[in-house]
């Protein structure tokens, strides 16, 4: 268990597989981009480690997204239910 851990209290959620999946983007290639071992990416898509800040900034840069659209201390909706609520409400 990775020492940064936070527990149940204090949970930091991530997009990180659903990013690498939109980008057609492999665990390896993700690692490389951002100078870590492929292994530490699996490790953060299961909620197993935290990333540092400077992780965290440097995956958000390979996404070109801000910090909050990739971490979060809630665990983030499906963006289907999202969608499908917003249009649901649209209609009434």
């Amino acid at each position: 268990m990775s020492p940064v851990r936070r527990g149940e209290t204090l949970p930091i959620f991530n997009r990180i597989a659903v990013l690498r999946a939109e980008h057609r983007m492999s665990r390896v290639a993700l690692a490389d981009a951002v100078n870590v071992n492929p292994q530490t990416i699996g490790a953060l898509e299961r909620g197993n480690h935290y990333p540092s800040l400077d992780l965290a900034l440097r995956i958000c840069e390979v996404f070109q997204l801000p910090v909050e659209a990739v971490f979060a201390r809630t665990e983030f909706t499906p963006l289907s239910a999202e969608v499908y609520s917003r249009e649901k409400g649209q209609q009434s």
